[in-house]
């Protein structure tokens, strides 16, 4: 007889686990009931339900699954689950999340007379909350900003008890948190109560690949001092402040730290984080595409800047066509449907990996200009494999740690879960000098270390 390991039983969900699962289910059907009644006072009824349904069920679910229990990385049965190692309930979630982005993006246009589209019963009953904060009615775009902030709160109270034990990711969370709620959406709809132009100071050229377009520059330019600083803003903090911060911090300041895509990421997609594919093919695909999306949007943008300087007869509608295409496919297909909704099935930095020309900026100032790098002591690792599971972004991390060599990868975004799932305190994330910033760490020899029993 061949002998064979047998699959470990899933533990069992406690009963309040389900209950909570069941309030966060309900909410979810009350979202379906509201997107299928004809009654404008009860879609508000159902919307509003569905919200505190999903908020409250998920908070209550966060702390029974983290927070009453003792702190520290727990990632068991990851690959044994159904919903994070790619079975049928991540397929049909990741079909879902694609469904919402296809629907966002090319079925819930506003006809002229405020009607939505597939999304309309949903987009009203924010008209109020639209009303207070931007002094206008709702759109698709502010149903769709409501649901984003709020799956970063949701999903970020999640990991402030997961890794409460660890600062950095407390802070680093909170972070995120800030931003979009404060950057990425209070502030826009702010603007946009004083008729002042929406502007997200947290996104910057070139992944807001218009902001430094001259059709933008300008417009902003014609609304007086506060478009005067908001050009300003945004051409000192990508071509000055991002190098800096970058050459000082690495590139975790911004994807890590600020960046709403990145907050998404590390709040909503951890569940999915250990699916990033760390092959060799991978990364070869990630460096053909990511680049060159790069020098897509530098070239275009160049292209409409001479085209501007010529008197706009060097293009004609060349270069508007080409940069509706890029908003097309790079910045909807690419970000939204594949980029999040395929969370469950390729991870959750698909975006960040393969598409974002932000983090191929940073990526070439974080890997030659840099002196950030995650130090390794390859006499203390263990081989547990914990560091590679937790990375987003493809590194196999423990390759570099049995070597005890330095992990300078333009792809690193410094989240630091590899350093929080270590047992051993192997790596550690360091601004040092770029002396001997590629060297690797002396091995610690076994007669060195004082054994504690």
């Amino acid at each position: 007889m061949t002998p064979t390991l047998a699959t470990p039983p899933l533990p069992d969900t406690s009963a309040a686990e389900k209950l909570t699962l069941a309030v966060v289910a309900g909410g979810l059907l009350a979202l379906l009931l509201a997107l299928a009644d004809a009654d404008p006072s009860r879609q508000r009824l159902w919307f509003w339900a569905a919200l505190g349904l999903v908020s409250g069920g998920a908070l209550a679910w966060s702390w029974l699954k983290f927070g009453s229990r003792p702190a520290g990385v727990q990632h068991d049965n990851l690959w044994l689950r159904a919903s994070t190692s790619r079975g049928a309930v991540a397929w049909v979630t990741g079909l879902v999340l694609t469904g919402f982005y296809v629907v966002l993006y090319w079925f819930s246009g506003d006809d002229g007379h405020g009607h939505f589209g597939v999304l309309n019963n949903l987009v009203h009953p924010l008209d109020g909350f639209s009303q207070a904060l931007r002094g206008r009615p709702a759109d698709q775009w502010f149903l769709y900003g409501t649901f984003y902030t709020l799956a970063v709160l949701l999903m970020g109270g999640r990991a402030l008890w997961k890794y409460r034990h660890s600062r950095y990711q407390v802070i680093r969370t909170a972070s995120v948190m800030f931003f979009q709620l404060g950057f990425a959406f209070l502030i826009p709809g702010i603007l946009q109560f004083f008729q002042q132009p929406e502007f997200y100071f947290s996104y910057f050229w070139p992944l807001k690949y218009d902001y430094l377009f001259p059709s933008t520059v300008t417009s902003l330019l014609k609304n007086g001092g506060l478009g005067v600083f908001m050009v300003f803003w945004g051409a000192v903090m990508s071509l000055v402040a991002t190098p800096v911060l970058t050459y000082f911090f690495g590139k975790r300041w911004y994807c890590s730290w600020v960046c709403g895509c990145g907050g998404l990421a590390e709040t909503a997609g951890d569940p999915y984080r250990h699916l990033s594919d760390k092959s060799r093919a991978a990364w070869r695909w990630e460096v053909r595409l990511i680049y060159p999306i790069l020098g897509l949007i530098v070239a275009i943008t160049a292209l409409l800047w001479v085209h501007f300087a010529t008197g706009g007869t060097l293009l004609g509608e060349a270069g508007t066509v080409a940069a509706k295409w890029y908003g097309f496919a790079i910045g909807s297909v690419f970000s939204g449907v594949i980029g999040v909704g395929f969370y469950p099935i390729l991870g959750s930095r698909v975006w960040c990996r393969f598409g974002c020309p932000m983090a191929a900026y940073l990526g070439m100032l974080q890997k030659h200009f840099s002196r950030f790098r995650i130090s390794t002591n390859g006499g203390q690792c263990i081989s547990c494999g914990n560091c590679s599971n937790v990375c987003e972004m493809g590194i196999d991390v423990q390759q570099y740690a049995q070597r005890g060599a330095p992990i300078i990868r333009a792809s690193c975004v410094g989240c630091g879960l590899c350093s929080t799932a270590c047992p051993r305190g192997v790596l550690n994330l360091e601004n040092g000098p770029r002396e001997g910033r590629y060297q690797a760490s002396p091995l610690i020899h076994a007669d060195s270390l004082r054994i504690l029993s």
